[in-house]
Formats: C-alpha cells, sequence, structure tokens
C-alpha cells in the first residue's frame, strides 16, 4: 500500500470513527442493505460519516419550499430571486462561505391565468395587460364572430394565419394550446409570430390545454407580462480544506435552481438543488484535504447562462484546481421506467467523477442499476468540460438510453406529488456524497 492510499486510509478512518461515535444507530444502518440495492454495501470507512447521515426526507423539506412555495423560477425573474434568497440563508446558516454571482439574461414574456397558471405570452403580442373574457375553441377551421371573446386553438398549423383570422374576426386574445402525439407531454410556449398584434397571444402546456379543453366554456382572466432588464444569479458555498497547509484543489457539487415557465421544477432542478443543500449539511465539518464548493446555477433553462458565465470568469489557475465537478440534474424522478441511474460525461469518457460515482455504486450495491459513462451534454457540466475540468451530469432516466426522460418533463405536472421518489433521491445523494466525499479526501 502506498503513501497515498495510507494518508486517504487514515483520514477517511478519523471520519467513520468520528460518526459512529456521534451516531452509532446511524452507522450500523449504513452497513444494511439500501432499499433497491443488489447486494449488501461494503463500505470504506469514509463511507459512514455520509451514508450514516443523508436524509431524502430532510432534502424533501427543501424541495417543499421551491417547488410547492415558490414554484416557477424563471430566469432573472422575482421567483428566481425568491429562490437565490432562500438557497443563501439556507447555506450560510450551515456557515459556509456564501457568495452570489449576478450576470444578465433576455427578456422574460409570461402569461398568468387564474385558476390554471402561467403560462408562455408572446412578444409579439399585447404586454402588461388583462383580459376578462369567455372563451371559444375555434375547431376544423370554422371560424365563428369572436367579437369580446377569447380564441383556443389546440395544435393550431404552424404559422400565424390562425392568429390573425381570430383577430379580424375580433378575438381580444388568443390561446395557442398543444397536445401531444406521444406520450410526451408538451410544454407552456411564447408563440412567435410573423408581426406585432395587438391581443394578447399565449403558449399554454398540454395539461392545462386538456383541462380547458374539458371545461367547454367560461370566462378566463388572462394577464402578460414583460419582463426586461433581467439579473439572473449562481448561488456558491464554499468551506476550504481542514488541512489548510497545501492547497490540494476544490471539488464541486452542483445543480440549476432555476424552472422553465409554468414548470414547479420538482425534478427538473428542485431535486438536484435539494440534493446540494442535503450534502451541504452532511459534509460541513468532515475532514477533507480539499475544498468543498456547492455551486446553484441560475438560468441554465435558458441555455446554461449561469454555469456559462461561472467557468467564463475562472482564471487559469482556478481551472487548474478544480479537480472534479459532480452535476446534479433530474436526479429524483418517480416515473416508473426511469430506473437508469446514468453517468453522464459530454465526450462519453471516465473521469475522476464518472469514475467516483461508479465505485461508490458498488460499494453500496447499486452498480446493476448504473449505467455509462455515455456521451450527453444537455446540462451544466458542459461548460467544464470545454475548460478540461472533469465533470459529468448524473440523472435517472430510462434503460433504453439517456434521452428517455419522464412524460412530464418541463410541464406543471412536475410536482413533488407526482414526480418524486424519495429512493431515487436517497440513492443520488448517497452515490454523489460517497463519491464526492472520497474525491476530497484525496491529496
Amino acid at each position: 500500500m502506498g503513501d497515498e492510499m495510507r494518508r486517504r486510509d487514515f483520514l477517511a478512518a478519523a471520519a467513520g470513527v468520528a460518526a459512529v461515535v456521534a451516531n452509532p444507530a446511524g452507522a450500523l444502518a449504513a452497513t444494511e442493505q439500501r432499499p433497491g440495492a443488489s447486494h449488501p454495501p461494503n463500505l470504506d470507512l469514509g463511507d459512514f460519516p455520509v451514508v450514516a447521515r443523508v436524509r431524502a426526507r430532510h432534502a424533501l423539506e427543501h424541495l417543499k419550499v421551491l417547488s410547492d412555495r415558490i414554484g416557477p423560477r424563471i430566469g432573472g425573474t422575482a421567483s428566481e430571486h425568491r429562490a437565490r434568497d432562500y438557497l443563501v440563508r439556507e447555506l450560510k446558516a450551515l456557515r459556509y462561505q456564501v457568495t452570489t454571482q449576478p450576470f444578465t439574461v433576455p427578456d422574460k414574456y409570461l402569461a398568468d391565468l387564474p385558476g390554471l397558471g402561467q403560462a408562455g405570452a408572446s412578444r409579439f403580442g399585447s404586454l402588461g395587460v388583462t383580459v376578462k373574457a369567455p372563451f371559444v375553441e375555434v375547431v376544423d377551421g370554422q371560424l365563428p364572430d369572436l367579437t369580446g371573446k377569447i380564441a383556443f386553438y389546440v395544435n393550431a398549423p404552424a404559422g400565424s394565419a390562425h392568429v390573425h383570422a381570430a383577430i379580424e374576426r375580433g378575438a381580444v386574445a388568443v390561446i395557442l394550446g398543444r397536445i401531444s402525439a406521444t406520450a410526451n407531454k408538451s410544454s407552456a410556449f411564447s408563440p412567435t409570430l410573423d408581426r406585432n398584434v395587438t391581443v394578447p397571444v399565449i403558449g399554454l402546456a398540454q395539461v392545462h390545454t386538456e383541462k380547458l379543453r374539458a371545461s367547454g366554456s367560461g370566462e378566463l382572466t388572462i394577464t402578460t407580462t414583460h419582463h426586461p432588464n433581467l439579473t439572473s444569479y449562481n448561488v456558491i458555498a464554499e468551506r476550504p480544506a481542514t488541512f489548510p497547509w497545501r492547497d490540494n484543489g476544490v471539488v464541486m457539487v452542483t445543480a440549476h435552481y432555476d424552472s422553465v415557465p409554468g414548470s414547479p421544477g420538482a425534478n427538473d432542478d428542485g431535486s438536484g438543488t435539494v440534493l446540494c443543500l442535503e450534502l451541504a449539511r452532511v459534509l460541513r465539518y468532515l475532514p477533507t484535504h480539499k475544498a468543498l464548493r456547492f455551486a446553484l446555477w441560475g438560468s441554465e433553462e435558458q441555455g446554461l447562462l449561469g454555469s456559462r458565465h461561472y467557468v467564463s470568469q475562472l482564471p487559469v489557475e482556478e481551472i487548474a484546481r478544480i479537480k472534479g465537478v459532480f452535476q446534479n440534474d433530474m436526479v429524483a424522478t418517480s416515473h416508473d421506467p426511469a430506473t437508469a441511474y446514468w453517468l453522464l460525461s459530454v465526450d462519453g469518457a471516465d473521469n475522476a467523477t464518472t469514475a467516483g460515482v461508479r465505485a461508490a455504486a458498488q460499494r453500496l450495491g447499486y452498480d446493476p442499476r448504473v449505467h455509462g459513462p455515455v456521451a450527453r451534454g444537455s446540462s451544466d457540466h458542459v461548460p467544464f468540460h470545454e475548460k478540461g475540468m472533469a465533470s459529468a451530469n448524473f440523472s435517472w432516466r430510462g434503460e433504453g438510453g439517456p434521452a428517455l426522460l419522464e412524460p412530464i418533463y418541463h410541464t406543471p405536472e412536475d410536482t413533488i406529488r407526482d414526480n418524486i421518489s424519495l429512493e431515487r433521491l436517497q440513492v443520488s445523494l448517497e452515490l454523489i456524497g460517497a463519491a464526492a466525499y472520497r474525491l476530497a479526501c484525496q491529496r
């Protein structure tokens, strides 16, 4: 056994013994076979202080605030700022060094329909107005007199002709709804038109489209809002290494905390966000040779804007310090076919993060559920990979491939009730916690 291995094992053993002394019942439970595991765990001593203490139900309390209380967290708007403030408060209470990193983001165009929820508004339509009127579904190309009414289209052909035709017939607003022909449900959207119009035009998610169609008729209130000059924020929380006489670098655990319009974002990515909060709680006092940094990204849904801004500000020497970035995006879905835990690196190659999680899965007995690494971008690990840092995204998806997402992805049904599995969240916590801590303990 080399000196490096001895040092690592000594550090891990010290942490494990401390955990056993502080919580013998938890340490004993950590040795039992995990729910969903194929075999009993074979833990290193350094795994004990993490596995014995992480709790999905504790993380769920944070998710209730983000998804149920705040709801959709649209990048740069007041809803995302409320989530930012909550994250800052919680991380400061854990005694982390917390900073916020502002960056500008594009304008948002949103609509609110009391009794239904949030939708997207067209920037080509009337904004900053409220319309209250009965709605009429326009079907089979039949265009009745719409004077004083809201025109409601379902799966209208692409283009703007139907919108203009409805307005010419007197419509005071136009709703465009989509019902997907596949299992995947449609999300809210901001319609694009070929020219400006004088009434609100909104894009409705499938679940709200179906509710509106089922109601048959009635009165609706639509309020459209233009959100200009927006600033989004990354939330960065760090604690230094406990052996500071030598800089051994940084381990990062990350997620994005914004969501798409209309979606409470319980799984995408409230789940990854609360995983970070729970691991920040568990790891805050454990000894490490590397600093621990938790990063919660704003405005991921608009094109990885938060993580790209963060990486663009890193000096060369700081890039060299980052030894692994564990990005957690959609880590708790309850969708039945999503039984595979995917290791997703941009190029499909192994690196310190994917190897660490796979090794943790073997120790914990989860290895049959873990797939990869395979090549996939589309999350906040991408900017780090582009600068040569070890990084990957970790996510529950279908066995057939990492593109198999739950059908209610990006929809108003991405709620705790409809789309969160505490068991899968617990597995994610244990895997990332054990892997990140082990990497942080290495010199």
